[in-house]
């Protein structure tokens, strides 16, 4: 007799979102494997494509057992490992790093909406997991020296406290604006670095996409990481504040795609929507009054470009609904 709950809709719907990016990551890493620059970035991918693929085999199991379909994700349709290489060395490390970066993000967030211990445990070891590998692609890209790393700053020897509202002042003509903190420093160096990243990864896909749509958003995409790399820097420089670049990781010439349209948008969709959430983080902790203003205009940049992948991703039925919940209205027909 199975003694568990039903899953519940928040807990289907976070297996459903881990399939979707489990899938996708192993076929990924399946291409980056066959392209791996060296034996030690070898050795980080195919050990996170042989956990991938076990936790899928999991994933799997537990829709079996509970008697749902078993969604489509991504499959070896969408991976050509046989094409050249679409990226320079080191690109797989990094986006690997930024991509984990991500998981561990959705897989607290996931363990917070789940209630049985099962999926809890699930939840767990996948965090414990993704630790793992950004602690080794961290390890990988300091002994390269690709990772410059955020500004350096002076440490402190006293306590402060803000001495009046003009600490929150950042539109006033007529006198200075304070310097940047260091959390605020923080979230826009982070913002500068995932986006130039995103900016080499958009600059791939859109020479390889197939579709001139898909090819145009991706131009589009590019060009959305540069601007937003451009205003952060600005914000640094005025407080004199250099803004480090990374080296490496750069588009090759080549124009033949390694992975379809399909997943490509959703390797875009994802990074967007954690895009996003960073960006709400930058607003919600950013104390100088006309950081949240520009913050907020670049979310809604940013949304309108998920939402605009969004209506791609439908047109082209590149889109596997999540499960819903019953139509009564239908049902009483």
């Amino acid at each position: 007799m199975n003694d568990k709950k039903a899953l519940s809709s928040s807990e289907l719907a976070t297996l459903w979102m881990t399939y979707q990016q489990k899938t996708m990551i192993q076929r990924i890493l399946e291409y980056f494997i066959e392209k791996a620059h060296d034996e030690e970035a070898k050795e980080i991918l195919l050990y996170t494509h042989s956990n991938v693929k076990d936790y899928i085999g999991r994933l799997i199991h537990l829709f079996e057992n509970e008697g749902c379909v078993i969604p489509i994700g991504f499959t070896e349709e969408d991976v050509n490992i046989g094409v050249p290489k679409l990226f320079d060395h080191k690109f797989d490390i990094m986006f690997l790093r930024n991509l984990k970066a991500t998981s561990m993000g959705l897989h607290t967030l996931h363990l917070n909406m789940s209630y049985r211990k099962d999926l809890i445990l699930l939840y767990k070891e996948l965090t414990g997991f993704t630790q793992t590998v950004y602690e080794k692609c961290m390890d990988y890209l300091r002994e390269k020296d690709v990772l410059p790393g955020p500004p350096a700053v002076t440490v402190p020897k006293s306590i402060e406290f803000a001495q009046s509202p003009n600490y929150m002042a950042g539109f006033n003509i007529f006198s200075d604006k304070r310097t940047l903190n260091t959390v605020e420093v923080a979230y826009l160096y982070f913002g500068i670095e995932t986006n130039t990243l995103g900016m080499q990864m958009m600059t791939g896909f859109a020479q390889a996409a197939t579709e001139p749509e898909v090819k145009k958003y991706f131009i589009k995409g590019k060009e959305l990481s540069k601007k937003i790399v451009s205003d952060y820097t600005h914000v640094l420089m005025q407080s004199d504040i250099h803004a480090p670049s990374t080296s490496g990781a750069k588009a090759t010439d080549s124009t033949v795609s390694p992975f379809s349209d399909k997943l490509m948008m959703y390797c875009t969709s994802l990074f967007t929507n954690f895009g996003l959430g960073s960006n709400a983080l930058g607003t919600a902790f950013s104390l100088r009054s006309d950081l949240p203003v520009k913050l907020a205009v670049t979310a809604k940049d940013i949304l309108a470009y998920g939402h605009e992948g969004g209506k791609i991703m439908a047109k082209n039925g590149w889109m596997e609904q999540p499960p819903s919940m019953e139509d009564r209205n239908k049902l009483f027909k």
